[in-house]
């Protein structure tokens, strides 16, 4: 006690003040609390990518602050081919979109599988066109999005509005052209028998010629590539000043 009283004397008066008040807040109940730092406005990256994520990004402008950077940073890494939805508001017509993340595209989430989030569905998968309608930042805007869907999905999405279905183009081939009705008449009446002779005759004859083309092709392309590896590199055409300069050098040889 004598060496505590002894140690508080040779103390300046500020600095006994302080410790005094110190030994007096810490001993108080729940004292502790009172030097804990203010968490209410913390942040961490992923509060400030939502703050001010767009869902889609206009190139020519740039952004002005570093919360700006770091969700064009994130929104950058997305892949903006095909969306992934959350369907389970359909009934008030209310979907969620968003781009694909880089986990998703290698496992085909969105592509290969099913677009909705929970959805695991392989087969049957149908691509929809979407006009996606947002509000972002308190302003409305549009986007026109792509979606894979299972059928079930299908349906959800096209609950009291149908969308735009996107179906792969075929190549047709080329048909020959029909007989003509004159010549059709001028041919005699055939037995059936006859009939689908001729019609294997000509199906036959068209594959040969066919597989005939197909050969000739690749043989064009045999020719072409082989002429190209076999034939030199073209001299590049000289320049008049790179004559002359060639004309002096040999002149001052």
């Amino acid at each position: 006690m004598n060496d505590v009283r002894k140690h508080l004397l040779r103390l300046a008066p500020y600095e006994l003040h302080k410790k005094l008040i110190n030994n007096y807040v810490l001993t108080q109940k729940g004292a502790t609390s009172l030097l804990q730092r203010d968490r209410s406005r913390d942040k961490t990256d992923l509060d400030v990518i939502r703050e001010n994520h767009k869902f889609l990004w206009n190139e020519s402008s740039e952004p002005s602050t570093w919360e700006e950077q770091l969700a064009k940073k994130y929104y950058d890494k997305l892949f903006k081919e095909y969306c992934i939805c959350d369907l389970s508001r359909y009934k008030y017509n209310q979907v969620a979109m968003r781009w694909q993340t880089e986990p998703e595209l290698c496992s085909g989430k969105g592509q290969f599988i099913c677009g909705e989030k929970k959805c695991t569905e392989k087969t049957n998968l149908r691509t929809w066109e979407v006009n996606f309608g947002y509000v972002e930042q308190g302003e409305k805007k549009n986007a026109l999005v792509k979606l894979r869907l299972c059928p079930n999905d299908s349906a959800k999405l096209n609950y009291k509005h149908k969308r735009k279905e996107i179906k792969r183009q075929h190549k047709h081939r080329k048909k020959r052209p029909d007989k003509t009705k004159a010549d059709k008449a001028k041919q005699p009446d055939e037995e059936p028998k006859d009939k689908e002779k001729r019609d294997e005759e000509t199906e036959e004859e068209e594959e040969e010629e066919e597989e005939e083309e197909e050969e000739e092709e690749e043989k064009k392309d045999e020719k072409e590539e082989s002429n190209i590896w076999s034939g030199g590199v073209p001299d590049e055409e000289k320049s008049r000043d790179d004559d002359f300069d060639e004309y002096l050098d040999q002149l001052f040889m």
